[in-house]
């Protein structure tokens, strides 16, 4: 099968006392100093936006720094990133932030959210950090502190010691944290799965993760993404049995849609193609640019000239080519739903063609992945998925993983995060079925403080700030609930722009009313409606008298009364309720 990922060389076991990291001065709290606070910022009630806090004293570790995308009731936004309202004054505490992985949901909010934090310390490994340094350099800010950190190495910030161990997911160079904290060992699992036979990524340290258990962990952080799925997740290895027999078997072109940093994948995806003589193309900027970052540190591996462009792969025989393409969830401007819609440049589907969806799907997303998949099925294209064969292993240990890890660890606390509330409940009862009291399980709320000290955890009353705060272009936090009711109005009524011309000096309108209709009403077909609508402006501004007669301005008052009265008398006839936009003009 070609060439093969080689293991890059892991520095080895840091010796003697941890490294340590230059401290900024610490500034007093108010929360008593022998308290451990955990607080989940994002990652708890939903699957996305991880962030949690860890703080002691005057010590504050920030362990990764996610985004999560929008769901159908948020139009107009690009992302959704933690709330760092808590923090704020809390700078000079900040230790570090240590991550865990390169995907978007643990990733994607250093560059929004870090220079508004002092621009503190950034850890992780090698092919993380250059992925947060890449996707930084479109921001055009102050460079990020970026210090990479290896398993087996232990680095000192603040009152927290931090090991970082290896753990099995889609992406290389994952990893695990150990805490070690004034009342204990505190472990956060990252996103894992157990892969005994992984293929393109880096193979998780479980000697390490079973040597917890002799250390007395005080609490675990474990991913719940798949705590509702039994069984164990399916190894990578047999992804690739189903990925090789599917290109061989196909007589057309292969079209792959994955997500961008679904590195194991695609590198499996190279080996294959290599296998049976296919050339690949990549459409994506962010896919090109990951794999060009995953070889460069030599995490991916391929020959001189199997990745070549798209305008030379189409000159081949279709039975000779192979496409990897971002856009699996159905996202409106990414390579696989342009292609989908015939408004890519180059590419489009043709009957013959075997189109594999190799990746599960995000919760918020199913409608527009169906609505993908029916479009290219509508083209003649054959469509394979998840639900149909294995081509795609999820990055999440299932339950009888999630069982594995907590008995291997053995902590004395338990606290699921990363997914929905029903799945950290149902992650907490597997935590009870494998022997962690019931007392012991922390099923945790963004926001939300959880303490420990000398007599226990426990779930406090306490919480701090941690509503979305969203990313519309280059805004960041200035969409409101308000700003979204109005989209959300807009794009299911519509709206109807209303132009009153009145003469200055008495207060009657010179011209007819103008009618503009978007989204609400045809113009043309709803003449009867609208002439109405004409007829009841007139009288509003002729009841509302003589301009002269009134101690302020008159444009206000008739644009409310012109909003409120049409708003009712249409939402009357239509039963609808389209923005009303009045334009009062003076002349």
């Amino acid at each position: 099968m070609g060439s093969r990922l080689r293991r890059r060389g892991a520095r080895p076991p840091h010796r003697g006392r941890p490294r340590p990291v230059p401290q900024a001065a610490a500034v007093p709290t108010e929360h008593a100093r022998d308290v451990l606070r955990v607080i989940p910022i994002g990652g708890c009630d939903e699957v996305g936006k991880n962030m949690t806090i860890l703080e002691y004293g005057n010590d504050i570790l920030i362990m990764d720094m996610g985004v999560m995308f929008p769901e159908e009731d948020m139009p107009g936004v690009d992302f959704i990133i933690p709330n760092i309202k808590y923090l704020k004054g809390k700078e000079k505490n900040i230790r570090g932030i240590c991550i865990t992985h390169g995907h978007f949901d643990h990733i994607g909010a250093v560059s929004y959210l870090a220079p508004r934090l002092g621009n503190p310390p950034i850890f992780g490994t090698p092919l993380t950090l250059a992925l947060i340094k890449k996707r930084h350099e479109e921001f055009r800010v102050q460079p990020l502190r970026l210090h990479p950190i290896h398993p087996g190495e232990q680095i000192q910030l603040g009152c927290f010691r931090v090991e970082a161990f290896y753990e099995s997911h889609n992406i290389p160079d994952s990893v695990g944290l150990i805490v070690q904290t004034p009342h204990g060992i505190v472990v956060n699992t990252g996103d894992f799965k157990f892969d005994l036979a992984p293929l393109g990524t880096t193979p998780g340290d479980i000697a390490k993760v079973a040597a917890l258990a002799d250390k007395h962990v005080l609490a675990l952080l474990s991913d719940s993404t798949a705590a509702e799925k039994p069984g164990h997740q399916i190894s990578e290895s047999e992804i690739t049995k189903t990925l090789d027999q599917i290109v061989k078997d196909s007589p057309g072109r292969i079209i792959v849609g994955l997500f961008s940093t679904l590195l194991s994948r695609i590198q499996q995806l190279l080996w294959i193609a290599e296998k049976h003589n296919r050339k690949v193309a990549i459409e994506g900027f962010s896919m090109k640019t990951n794999i060009e970052i995953a070889r460069e540190l030599r995490y991916m591996q391929y020959p001189k000239g199997l990745i070549i462009e798209t305008a030379e792969l189409l000159k081949l025989p279709p039975e000779h080519q192979m496409f990897l393409v971002t856009g699996a969830m159905g996202q409106d401007r990414a390579a696989l739903m342009r292609i989908a819609n015939r408004e890519h440049q180059l590419l489009e589907i043709e009957p013959g063609d075997t189109v594999i969806f190799s990746s599960s799907v995000i919760p918020g997303t199913e409608r527009s992945v169906q609505r993908l998949k029916d479009n290219v099925a509508r083209q003649g294209a054959n469509v394979i998925h998840y639900q149909m064969m294995d081509v795609h292993s999820g990055g999440h240990g299932l339950q009888d993983d999630l069982k594995l890890m907590i008995k291997l660890v053995n902590p004395q606390y338990f606290i699921p995060v990363h997914g929905n509330y029903s799945f950290l409940v149902t992650h907490g009862k597997l935590a009870q079925q494998v022997g962690i009291p019931k007392e012991n399980v922390l099923i945790p709320e963004n926001g939300r403080v959880i303490t420990f000290d000398r007599t226990g955890g426990r779930m406090t009353n306490e919480r701090v700030p941690a509503e979305h705060v969203m990313v519309d272009g280059l805004g960041v936090g200035d969409v409101s609930e308000v700003v979204l009711r109005d989209r959300q109005q807009l794009a299911e009524d519509g709206m109807l722009v209303i132009i009153a011309t009145i003469e200055r000096e008495t207060g009657a309108l010179a011209t007819n009313p103008d009618l503009i209709s978007r989204g609400f009403v045809h113009l043309k077909e709803s003449k009867p409606l609208l002439e109405v609508v004409r007829q009841k402006v007139r009288e509003i501004v002729e009841s509302s008298g003589d301009a002269k007669s009134r101690s302020g301005p008159i444009e206000p008052y008739l644009r409310t009364k012109i909003r409120d009265e049409i708003g009712n008398f249409l939402f009357q006839k239509t039963e609808r309720r389209p923005m009303i936009l009045p334009v009062v003009i003076e002349v």
